[in-house]
């Protein structure tokens, strides 16, 4: 049988394929609002990584699913991206997983039983890595390979993680480098070398556990994950959460240096340029040139954290998260009061 490359039968590949943010938000605009409910302490109000429902004063259930299409061909490596990516946005609200349940679509008729075999198997290697286990799930037969979790996780109510509560004063940290969505555009042209190719593996299947240690160091104010919106996107839905503005510094941000020069050369994705159409008019960059922006823009899938803290835990919280395999993570910018814009210098 012909070998097939699954990134061959993807429209799009990872955190790429998410709706852009306007087309999102128009979907959004005529949802009903939910009730009121008292032990819902996070729900869709402020475009949270996950929802978060009070069980008692010292439990809160923390759910949320994620899947995609392929952003690598090796099957067994999709798996793990994907599954790690859901997780992530357990850890994003400070949570610990407890269980996960599988989400696939799988094109029948065009690639073998074993494929799907090793997408679940991955999966599973990473759920294992968290130390929960892959409880059930659900498959569908459809055009493109899909794969994913739904995610359940517990935290203390009263140290539950938003996206919304950042102070002005505050320190913006990312504790992974920028540039997967570039590197897997240029992995679908067949332009990827295999240096660059192993470091996307070793960012996009690296746990971001980390998020549940964060509620330990008070000054932790606020942490979301960087996914398909990008680093400005996400970035701006802290500062809609929290009404606030946020400079960040272009020269501090931490990048993949292949993904940098594969800017540069033009290689980039359909989605950066959907991003900056969505949410451009909120940000300020100046003079710069149409790579620094693409690279903004740049969906991440499976991102790193970004830790909105007081300047006091800043190093404390640099110290956490490089001791815990994050020799990337950088402070990058500075929130203020202000309207909800960020500015790029």
């Amino acid at each position: 049988m012909k070998t097939i490359r699954l990134t061959d039968l993807a429209h799009g590949g990872g955190c790429g394929c998410k709706l852009a943010p306007s087309v999102l938000s128009n979907i959004l605009a005529k949802m009903p609002a939910a009730a009121p409910y008292a032990n819902l302490l996070v729900g869709t109000e402020t475009s949270d990584d996950a929802a978060v429902w009070r069980i008692n004063d010292r439990q809160a259930v923390i759910a949320t699913t994620d899947f995609f299409l392929p952003i690598v061909d090796d099957p067994f490596a999709f798996g793990r991206i994907a599954a790690a990516n859901a997780l992530s946005d357990v850890y994003a609200m400070g949570g610990t997983p407890i269980l996960a349940l599988a989400i696939m679509g799988m094109p029948v008729d065009k690639l073998p039983v074993e494929t799907a075999q090793q997408i679940l198997a991955g999966g599973a290697s990473i759920c294992a890595e968290a130390n929960i286990p892959v409880a059930g799930g659900h498959s569908i037969d459809v055009p493109e390979p899909i794969y994913g979790l739904a995610a359940i996780g517990l935290a203390d109510p009263a140290r539950v993680l938003r996206n919304s509560t950042a102070r002005a004063g505050d320190t913006l940290i990312l504790t992974k480098r920028l540039g997967i969505g570039i590197y897997s555009a240029a992995l679908k042209r067949g332009e990827l070398d295999d240096a660059y190719y192993q470091e996307m593996l070793a960012s996009t299947t690296q746990l971001n556990a980390v998020g549940a240690e964060l509620p330990d160091i008070a000054g932790v104010h606020a942490v979301t994950d960087v996914t398909g919106f990008a680093l400005l996107g996400h970035a701006l839905e802290m500062c809609q959460g929290a009404g606030l503005s946020l400079r960040v510094d272009f020269d501090a941000l931490p990048v993949f240096e292949g993904a940098r020069e594969l800017a540069q050369s033009g290689i980039g994705t359909g989605a950066a340029k959907r991003n900056w159409a969505s949410y451009g008019h909120d940000v300020a960059l100046g003079e710069r040139p149409a790579w620094h922006r693409d690279l903004l823009c740049d969906p991440q899938t499976s991102g790193g954290l970004l830790i909105a803290c007081a300047p006091g835990a800043a190093e404390d919280v640099l110290t956490l998260v490089r001791a815990r395999g994050f020799g990337h993570a950088r402070a990058i910018g500075t929130f203020a009061a202000g309207p909800a814009t960020v500015t790029v210098n």
